[in-house]
């Protein structure tokens, strides 16, 4: 495959820097975040143009309810305008909008503005964009394990346990494994997100911040990707 045609289907991106962002422009740390959501329209844009089928955002984590209150209450009131905004142009251009996390934990007002949301675009048939909200990559495998005992206790589950039992028992078993992770900011660090699923993902670091992230540093970190050789722990000639 030549490098123009290698292009990933499934896209992970961990979108940092917001505050950081803000701070070092003068700003306070919701302009950052503001700011950063206004970016995920271009970014999904540039995936459909590219051919990339799942784009998937870390948008709120579980260690996330540990800051300031009144900025959590900020990015939950920022999720409902995202998607009020949002919404019309999901429809129009063919987006399914998708979630990963405990959604049931949100607050009444985000959740079920997500949940018809998603119901409002389930029949797109175009590219999947999956928000992490509420969202841990060990709460998901532990609730994976706990979904698999329940199902061993009541016969609906056999013993040994193999891989794709617990891939059947993620938040999301029809999300195809990412081939390339994004981390804005320059973190080196996953921070708790698809642990499960990035086995074998190529992992792409950009200094740039997310209110940053253009199409252009978009595009830069697919280049990056098209360059590596992915061996699945086997030989490049094989």
């Amino acid at each position: 495959m030549n490098a123009i045609s290698k292009i990933p289907n499934h896209v992970a991106i961990i979108m940092d820097g917001n505050g950081r962002w803000a701070l070092r422009n003068g700003l306070i740390r919701s302009n950052g975040h503001e700011t950063g959501g206004n970016r995920i329209r271009e970014i999904v844009e540039q995936c459909q143009e590219i051919g990339v089928s799942y784009l998937t955002l870390y948008a709120f984590s579980t260690e996330n309810w540990s800051r300031p209150k009144e900025e959590v209450d900020f990015l939950m009131d920022l999720l409902i305008r995202f998607l009020d905004k949002e919404l019309p142009d999901l429809k129009k251009n063919n987006v399914r909008l998708n979630t990963i996390g405990r959604i049931s934990e949100l607050p009444e007002k985000a959740r079920n503005k997500l949940k018809s949301s998603i119901e409002e675009t389930k029949q797109n048939n175009g590219i999947v964009l999956t928000l992490a909200l509420n969202y841990g990559s060990r709460l998901e495998l532990t609730d994976a394990v706990n979904k698999i005992i329940e199902n061993v206790k009541n016969g609906s589950q056999k013993l040994p346990i193999t891989e794709n039992d617990i891939n059947q028992n993620l938040y999301d078993p029809t999300l195809p494994d990412p081939e390339l992770l994004i981390r804005t900011a320059g973190e080196m660090r996953v921070s708790n997100f698809l642990l499960w699923q990035i086995s074998y993902s190529e992992l792409v670091i950009t200094e740039v911040f997310f209110p940053d992230f253009s199409k252009e540093e978009f595009m830069k970190a697919i280049a990056v990707y098209q360059l590596r050789k992915r061996r699945f722990g086997g030989l490049v000639n094989q």
